[in-house]
């Protein structure tokens, strides 16, 4: 599909893709099962990130101003160890800094700093967690 897949990454079963380009998962990192990766504008994942599952990323979107129908897309960067509760959805053009923790069934709509925890609808800072990170996030399941 063209993309990018670092060592010891795992993507799990009944993923979706919404185009074969524009996707780079670094090392360690685990795609659980049933999330949507819209990377028309691109997606890029650092090292040991979780996406739990049915986690949906959306870079595209649709300008209500003009008349018709205008695609427009965003890159979306989700930086090293950071970790996406189930349910959750991030938004075109939005950056998670490093240690970011989204919970479960947040819309994350802006940029969340360096080990902010945000959760609610829209996303909102809630709590701050430690920067001393030092795990690998390679975990496997029975079936991916």
């Amino acid at each position: 599909m063209g993309f990018k897949i670092g060592a010891g990454s795992a993507i799990f079963m009944n993923c979706k893709f919404d185009c074969t380009k524009g996707l780079t998962i670094g090392d360690n990192c685990v795609i659980n099962a049933k999330c949507r990766l819209d990377s028309r504008g691109e997606i890029y994942i650092g090292n040991n990130v979780s996406l739990s599952e049915e986690v949906i990323c959306l870079t595209s979107d649709h300008n209500e101003d003009i008349k018709g129908i205008y695609d427009r897309s965003k890159k979306i960067i989700i930086e090293d160890y950071v970790w996406v509760g189930t349910r959750a959805m991030i938004l075109a053009g939005v950056k998670l800094e490093k240690g970011a923790m989204i919970a479960a069934g947040a819309v994350v709509t802006r940029n969340v700093d360096c080990c902010n925890v945000v959760a609610g609808v829209p996303a909102k800072q809630i709590n701050s967690r430690p920067q001393d990170f030092n795990y690998p996030t390679n975990y496997k399941r029975l079936f991916q």
